[in-house]
């Protein structure tokens, strides 16, 4: 036993995080002991913003108060170590957090080692032993770089917003681009105006060995009025249609290259509905577990290992035919680290164990590898083209057949295209001058499309194509201005709109006006009013910060840190002085900014009606602070902005809270807080349903339908409640029962049955998990520190 406690002391290995430890562990022998470091142990002091600028921006670090355990234990086993292994991820951060650790464990050059590797597999760990390097200051610098520069910008901007516009709020390098991003495309689609045109579809027939065979066209014009449509349905009631010209052409389509960071986040939002940050979690578990490779690459490339043996994966299965060896070049701007493309570790395993996020996500990554060492795909394309008798128009009709299937036979890239073009997969066999049947001819009036709101993956993608943040940014920056609240990922169910609808039947034009709902979107990207107050303010005094070249050149110029070209400090110190002078003038010189909006004067009262940002959001007002009367305040509808709210709609909102009447004897009421529109009844609040109640116009019978739809959730939720305590209730959860006591909740084993628990059961399980959670608090380990880890 002695002899193997000091077999684990020769050698000691440093990783981040407990998953890729108990990998690593497997691999190595009894001579190596793996421990985690849970992250980065220490950070940039709060006080004083940590860096003292009159030294040259030296960084003020401090181990963070939960991790003090953790130190102390890596302390004690590095001292009794031969040699230290330090084994964070092959990137900036993953060279950061190996320096402070050899920075604070105060570890020897001599008896400290740095490997890397981008897979976790026995092989690529063995050849990371045999080749240790020294830790690269260079990419240390280009961390701490990237770390000073965001928190010299976030408080020194933050207390400019709180004083000019309101308090609490927070800027920051990368994120304030992202809103701007986004406030731009806001703005965009308020100053859209749909224009409509009239959509001409055919469906002829054509007779194929005696069996008649339909086919759909569509006119090569759209007309612009409903009765230009309608005149020309009319001349085609008794027209010839023939068949001018076939046309077929071969068309090549060639794979994707595998997956980079952010082209795995944009197609498993498009395939799998993920978001970036759960993207980044799985893909950050596979990675641990030793099943893909590391998740962080702005890469394509591939090893040629891994080419030869996909390659042999697709001869084995499907043969030589569908073979063809693709090396891939990353066009992304400024992509740094020489990483591989994402890419399982094994390309010959088509599935993993894991849970079924883990597995949905690696057959993405398996098939997209796959497919990218695969022959092309050969697809024929047909075009027919149809005279109409009397009409310079023609119809078109186009159809695909797959010749060759090549690598579709395993994956087919999405698009963020929401609206498809339709196409026959097939057209009945036709030639010129054949004469065709006309079986059915309409005229439906379509609308121009507003621009697309972003989604977290196209955010991503325009985020890298100019050339902000990278791999390991992309995640932090969407969730942290999601979690400042500057923008909001919701579905919004649109709107209904009329259109017009022709038709020909029996020689007669039918016209009929028709509905529809337009507009709907899911997992879209909404900036609040605060954004766009905010984002105007420093587009204002702070252009350089939230300029998309700017920004892009301060990540071009932290890849230089991290070759060695530009010293770090000097670098910040071109930045900080001219930034540290704007925050100055700014304070001394710049107006309150709350996007305030004069609507009009109301005409019952004679005051007037303005809209902005208060303290709890976005408002209406009625009256000014110089009356003697207070004014009136009344929080917009989640619907609304104070860039395009109307005056009537404004007005609408004082006649909030509203009476609707009485149910059971009590008051119903209804009105907007600061969690949006609710019903009151009995002193209980029900939230409206979003895009489907409107609290100015709800009526009593829908609220007490709202109200009765929630008892019964609850009453479906309770499963028992006690006369000792009204506070202590047993109810249902999302994941199992649970015992709820004064705003907390607590574990209910699950060998014990809810429903059978007495009052004194409950109390001792609420004092074993009272005495659970101290313990845990004691040997709290800092597992949420390491964010970095989790995207």
């Amino acid at each position: 036993m002695a002899k193997k406690e000091k077999a684990t002391e020769e050698n000691l290995v440093i990783v981040e995080s407990p998953a890729k430890a108990k990998t690593i562990e497997k691999f190595l022998g009894k001579n190596y002991l793996v421990k985690s470091s849970f992250g980065h142990i220490r950070d940039l002091a709060k006080k004083d913003f940590g860096i003292d600028i009159s030294n040259n921006y030296t960084p003020q670090y401090v181990i963070s108060e939960d991790k003090k355990q953790i130190v102390n234990e890596l302390k004690k086993l590095a001292e009794k170590a031969e040699t230290v292994w330090l084994a964070s991820d092959e990137d900036r951060e993953g060279e950061a957090i190996a320096w402070h650790l050899s920075e604070v464990l105060k570890l020897s050059s001599d008896k400290t080692r740095r490997i890397v590797f981008h897979e976790i597999t026995k092989e690529a760990i063995l050849r990371a032993i045999e080749s240790p390097r020294n830790i690269d200051q260079n990419l240390v610098n280009a961390q701490q770089a990237r770390r000073v520069l965001d928190r010299l910008v976030g408080f020194e901007l933050s207390p400019v917003l709180w004083k000019k516009v309101k308090p609490s709020l927070s800027a920051g390098r990368v994120q304030s681009v992202a809103v701007r991003l986004l406030v731009e495309r806001e703005r965009e689609i308020f100053d859209f105006k749909p224009e409509s045109s009239f959509r001409v579809v055919a469906i002829f027939s054509i007779l194929e060995s005696g069996t008649e065979k339909e086919f759909k066209a569509e006119l090569n014009h759209r007309f612009k009025t409903v009765e230009e449509a309608r005149e020309f349905l009319e001349n085609c009631a008794n027209a010839r249609f023939t068949v001018h010209s076939v046309s077929k052409k071969p068309t090549v389509k060639t794979p994707a290259a595998p997956f980079t960071t952010s082209t795995l986040q944009q197609e498993a939002a498009r395939k799998l509905g993920f978001s970036v940050g759960q993207t980044m979690s799985v893909a950050q578990k596979l990675y641990e577990a030793g099943k893909i490779t590391y998740m962080r690459t702005d890469s394509v490339n591939l090893a040629k290992s891994a080419v030869s043996s996909i390659v042999d994966s697709i001869k084995s299965e499907m043969g030589e035919k569908y073979v063809k060896v693709r090396q891939y070049k990353t066009k992304s701007k400024g992509a740094q680290e020489a990483h591989e493309a994402i890419r399982p570790t094994y390309p010959d395993r088509a599935s993993v164990q894991g849970t079924a996020a883990e597995q949905k996500l690696y057959d993405l990554i398996y098939k997209r590898t796959k497919a990218s060492q695969m022959s092309d795909a050969i697809i024929e394309k047909t075009t027919v083209t149809v005279d109409i008798e009397g009409q310079k128009f023609q119809f078109l009709a186009t159809g695909e057949v797959v010749k060759f299937d090549g690598f579709l036979k395993v994956y087919i890239e999405s698009t963020d295209h929401e609206e498809v073009e339709e196409s026959s997969a097939f057209l009945p066999p036709m030639k010129e001058n054949d004469s065709l049947d006309l079986k059915k001819l309409e005229a439906r009036q379509r609308f121009t499309l507003k621009p697309p709101r972003y989604s977290e993956a196209s955010l991503v993608r325009k985020l890298e194509e100019l050339g902000i943040g990278r791999p390991s940014t992309y995640a932090p920056t969407i969730s942290t201005i999601q979690h400042r609240g500057y923008v909001v990922k919701e579905d919004r169910p649109g709107e209904e709109r009329h259109y017009q609808y022709l038709w020909l039947e029996n020689g007669k034009i039918l016209q009929e006006d028709k509905k529809e709902m337009a507009n709907s979107e899911r997992n879209k990207l909404f900036p609040t009013d605060i954004a766009m107050v905010v984002n105007d303010f420093l587009v204002n005094y702070f252009p350089n910060v939230v300029s998309f070249d700017f920004t892009a050149r301060v990540e071009h110029e932290f890849d230089e840190i991290a070759m060695g070209k530009v010293e770090w400090q000097k670098a910040i110190d071109n930045f900080y002085k001219p930034f540290h002078q704007q925050v100055e003038e700014t304070l001394e010189k710049s107006e309150r900014k709350t996007g305030e909006r004069i609507l009009g004067v109301d005409p019952k009262t004679g005051k007037p009606v303005s809209v902005r940002i208060g303290r709890f959001g976005p408002m209406a007002q009625l009256g000014s602070s110089d009356d003697e009367e207070k004014p009136r305040y009344a929080p917009l509808t989640r619907d609304q902005h104070i860039e395009t709210i109307s005056f009537e709609e404004a007005l609408k909102l004082f006649e909030l809270p509203r009476d609707l009447g009485t149910f059971e004897d009590k008051k119903v009421v209804v009105g907007v807080g600061r969690f949006g529109p609710y019903v009151r009844h009995d002193g209980k609040f029900v939230s409206l349903k979003k895009g489907v109640d409107d609290p100015l116009s709800i009526d009593l019978a829908r609220a007490i339908e709202l109200i009765e739809e929630k008892r019964e959730r609850d009453n479906k939720k309770t499963i028992k409640t006690f006369d000792e305590d009204k506070d202590l209730l047993v109810l249902n959860g999302r994941w199992g029962p649970y015992i709820s006591y004064k705003k907390k909740n607590y574990k209910i084993p699950k060998e014990k049955d809810a429903a059978a628990l007495s009052y004194e059961d409950c109390l001792k399980l609420i004092e074993e998990g009272e005495k659970g959670k101290k313990s845990k608090a004691k040997k709290k380990t800092g597992v949420k520190k390491s964010s970095k880890k989790n995207g």
